[in-house]
C-alpha cells in the first residue's frame, strides 16, 4: 500500500534546494572577498580587480549553474517519470495510448491522495513504482545539484587563486544573463503571436474574415449545434459567419473604455497638476501615495463594488426619473474602471510634470507670466509626451480590463450607445469561450484566437499612432 504524499512535496524540495543554493552563494560571496585579499598578501601580488568582484565570481559561478539544473530538472522530470511508468505499462497492458494516458492519470492521482473510491490493484502497483521513481528522481537531482556546486566551487576559486580579471568575468556573466532574458522576451513575443495566428487562420478558414470584422451578431454558441465531423454546405457557412459578428464587441470595449477614460484622464490629470504644482511637500506626501492605493485594489474588488453598489445606485436614480435602466449597465462598469485606472493617469503624469526643468518655469514667470499661464502654456506642452504615455497606458489598462465588464456590464453582446444598457468587451468574451473543456476544432474556441489577433493589432495601431504624436513634440521641446 502506498502512503498519499502531500502534492506540494516537489515544490517544497525545490523550495528548499533553491534556498540552499542561494544561501551558499552568499557565503561563497564574502568567502571570495576575504579569500582574495588572504592570498595577495601572503603572494604579495596586487588584485586584478576590487575584493567584491572575486566574492561576485565566485557566487555566480556557484548559483547559476545550480539554478540552471533545478529549472531544467523541473521541466523534464514530469516526462521522464510519465515515460517510464506508460512504458512499464505497456508491457503488461494491451490498452491503447489513450487509455494508458488515463491510467497514468489515476496512478499520479492515488500517490498524491486525490484519487476517489476504491483503487484497483493495478493502480496501486503503478503508484507504488512512480513513487519509486519520483524517489530517485530527487535523491538524483539532490546528488547532481551538490557535485555541480561543488565542482564549480573548485573551479571559481582556482582562478580566484590565479588572479584572474574577475571584473571581466562578472560583467561577462551579467552580459549572457541579459541577452537570455532579451532573448526569452523576443520568444515569448513571437510564440504568443505565432499562437494566435495559427489559430485565427483556422478560424478564418471556417469563417469569412468580413462576417467576422463587420457582422453585427454575436452568437458562438451556434458552432456547437452542428456536428463538426459533417462539412457544411454554402448556405449553412453563411449563416454561420453571421454568428461571428464582432462589431458589437468592438463596440463595447470601445464604448467602455471612453466611459472609463471620460472619469480618469480628467480627475488624474488634474490630480497630477494640482500635486505637481501647488500642493505643499506635506500634502504631496501623503496625497500621492492614497492616490496610487487605487492602482493596488484587486480588479474583483472593484467588480464586487460597481455590481453591488454603483449599478443598484446608478438603477435607483434611473428609475427616481422614469428612465429604463438595466441591472447591469456600460455607465457602472466605465466609471468604476476609470476610478481603478486613475493612479495610471495621475502617478505618471505627475511625475513627468516634475521632470519639466525648473528653468521653463522660471523663464515664464521672467515674461510676465502668472502660475496659471506657465501651467498652462509651457509646462504642460513640455510634458505632453509623457502625458501621452500615461493617458495610452490607462487605455490599454481599460481595454484589458475583463472581472468588472463581467460582474457589472453583462455578458450580452448588445450593439448600444446608451449607457444605461448592458454590453460586453471582447476580453470578457475571449474568457467566457475559453471557460471549461472545449474543444479547438470549434470555430466557437477558434474565435477566442481571432479576437484575440485582433485586439493585438488594435493595440498595436494605438501604440504606433502614440509614438509618433510623442515623437513630434518631443523634437520640439529638446
Amino acid at each position: 500500500m502506498v502512503r498519499p504524499l502531500p502534492i506540494v512535496r516537489n515544490e517544497k524540495m525545490n523550495l528548499l534546494i533553491i534556498i540552499f543554493i542561494i544561501a551558499f552563494s552568499v557565503t561563497c560571496f564574502f568567502f571570495g572577498k576575504s579569500q582574495i585579499k588572504k592570498i595577495a598578501s601572503i603572494n604579495q601580488f596586487k588584485p586584478k580587480a576590487l575584493p567584491h568582484f572575486y566574492g561576485f565570481y565566485l557566487s555566480l559561478w556557484c548559483a547559476l549553474p545550480a539554478l540552471l539544473i533545478v529549472l531544467l530538472w523541473t521541466i523534464f522530470e514530469p516526462f521522464i517519470v510519465k515515460y517510464f511508468i506508460i512504458s512499464s505499462l505497456e508491457q503488461t497492458s494491451s490498452e491503447n495510448s489513450e487509455q494508458l494516458n488515463l491510467t497514468y492519470q489515476k496512478i499520479k492521482s492515488f500517490y498524491l491522495g486525490t484519487f476517489g473510491g476504491s483503487a484497483p490493484d493495478a493502480i496501486k502497483i503503478g503508484a507504488a513504482k512512480y513513487a519509486s521513481f519520483i524517489s530517485i528522481a530527487q535523491n538524483a537531482k539532490i546528488v547532481l545539484i551538490l557535485t555541480t556546486v561543488i565542482g564549480f566551487l573548485l573551479i571559481a576559486f582556482k582562478k580566484i587563486k590565479n588572479n584572474i580579471h574577475a571584473r571581466e568575468g562578472v560583467e561577462l556573466i551579467f552580459k549572457i544573463v541579459l541577452i537570455v532574458s532579451s532573448v526569452i522576451a523576443i520568444l515569448t513575443t513571437a510564440g504568443i503571436i505565432f499562437s494566435l495566428l495559427l489559430e485565427s487562420i483556422k478560424f478564418f478558414s471556417q469563417i469569412n474574415f468580413f462576417d467576422f470584422l463587420f457582422g453585427l451578431e454575436w452568437s458562438p454558441q451556434k458552432a456547437f449545434v452542428r456536428d463538426a465531423s459533417v462539412a457544411l454546405t454554402a448556405e449553412q457557412s453563411k449563416e454561420l459567419g453571421k454568428a461571428f459578428g464582432a462589431i458589437p464587441l468592438f463596440a463595447g470595449t470601445g464604448f467602455i473604455a471612453l466611459i472609463a477614460m471620460s472619469v480618469a484622464v480628467p480627475i488624474g490629470l488634474f490630480s497630477a497638476i494640482y500635486l505637481a504644482e501647488y500642493a505643499s511637500p506635506t500634502l504631496r506626501k501623503f496625497g500621492k501615495p492614497v492616490i496610487e492605493i487605487l492602482a493596488g485594489i484587486p480588479t474583483v474588488v472593484y467588480g464586487f463594488f460597481a455590481a453591488l453598489t454603483v449599478g443598484p445606485l446608478i438603477k435607483g436614480v434611473g428609475d427616481t426619473f422614469g428612465l429604463e435602466v438595466s441591472s447591469e449597465s456600460a455607465l457602472a462598469a466605465g466609471l468604476v474602471m476609470g476610478v481603478m485606472i486613475i493612479p495610471f493617469v495621475s502617478s505618471l503624469s505627475d511625475d513627468v510634470i516634475n521632470a519639466v526643468p525648473q528653468s521653463l518655469r522660471e523663464g515664464s514667470y521672467a515674461l510676465g507670466a502668472t502660475k496659471s499661464e506657465t501651467i498652462r502654456q509651457v509646462v504642460l506642452p513640455a510634458a505632453l509626451p509623457g502625458i501621452i504615455g500615461s493617458i495610452l497606458l490607462a487605455v490599454s489598462r481599460a481595454i484589458g480590463e475583463t472581472m468588472i465588464v463581467v460582474m457589472a456590464a453583462g455578458l450580452a453582446a448588445n450593439l448600444t450607445i446608451n449607457p444605461l444598457d448592458s454590453t460586453t468587451t471582447i476580453t470578457t468574451q475571449i474568457v467566457m469561450i475559453l471557460v471549461g473543456d472545449q474543444e479547438f476544432t470549434s470555430a466557437k474556441t477558434q474565435a477566442a484566437f481571432a479576437l484575440g489577433l485582433t485586439l493585438f493589432a488594435v493595440t498595436l495601431i494605438l501604440n504606433f499612432i502614440a509614438l509618433r504624436v510623442v515623437n513630434k513634440y518631443r523634437e520640439k521641446y529638446d
